[in-house]
């Protein structure tokens, strides 16, 4: 489910769901929890490459967990406190994005401090053609990487945008001609050359500048408020069914 490759320096966290495009259930964001809390506090490790198998990042949650939850259930979930470690995580985190990076795929690429994307990523928050939205950060991270109103057509419309529009906008740090992997392992690489405190405090004070306003709390009670909403059962039943949805704002 998750590969972990020591490096001279750093380490690379492979998310390995190749049968499900690496979607996000709780169990591997479980697991990338725990291996990021270890690795932060390992004086061995100075930065973190986060790439997927088979050819994708991770294409959006799970949709089998989010189907039968309701608010109740979502304030609750472990997956809270997972989503919130990695954003914790004091050191350099680099991603390599190849395929779809979609949903919490992309909320997950966007908690990372360089991104680097290939020649196939597909990058997009589809959440409201399933009656749901972002909920582990994406709204908020987006807006403040690529303004509001490209941030409205990745969000209102579900617009998936390739490599170069990714770049062009800001989302990304690099594009490659190739495959994203070979880039990101040398940034890191580099990374990990540099002074490690200097790394953490600077990682620190730019998020701090970036992200000071954030709103990552409301954008997730708007997003619990939603599974309860007849909006999300049929959008989620009109996915797996393979037609337009039916919805009826309640």
């Amino acid at each position: 489910m998750l590969i972990v490759e020591p490096m001279d320096g750093w380490a690379r966290l492979t998310l390995d769901r190749p049968e499900a495009r690496n979607a996000l259930n709780t169990a591997l964001l479980g697991r990338l929890d725990e291996e990021l809390s270890r690795l932060g506090t390992d004086s061995a490790c100075r930065a973190v490459l986060l790439t997927g198998a088979g050819g994708n990042f991770a294409a959006g949650a799970d949709i089998g967990e989010i189907e039968g939850k309701g608010s109740a259930e979502a304030a609750q979930d472990p997956r809270k406190a997972h989503w919130a470690a990695i954003r914790a995580f004091p050191k350099p985190l680099v991603a390599a994005v190849d395929g779809f990076a979609l949903g919490g795929g992309l909320e997950l690429a966007l908690m990372a401090d360089l991104l680097v994307v290939g020649a196939t990523a597909k990058l997009g928050l589809p959440e409201t053609n399933l009656g749901i939205m972002p909920g582990a950060g994406g709204t908020q991270r987006l807006t403040a990487l690529i303004g509001r109103a490209r941030a409205m057509r990745m969000v209102l419309l579900g617009e998936i945008i390739e490599a170069a529009t990714a770049e062009a906008w800001g989302l990304a740090a690099w594009r490659t001609e190739g495959q994203a992997g070979p880039v990101a392992e040398e940034l890191t690489t580099r990374i990990a050359s540099r002074a490690p405190l200097a790394l953490v405090a600077a990682k620190h004070a730019v998020i701090a500048s970036a992200e000071g306003g954030l709103d990552i709390a409301g954008e997730r009670a708007a997003f619990e408020a939603l599974l309860d909403s007849a909006d999300k059962a049929e959008g989620i039943r009109a996915f797996r069914e393979k037609r337009k949805p039916e919805w009826q704002g309640r």
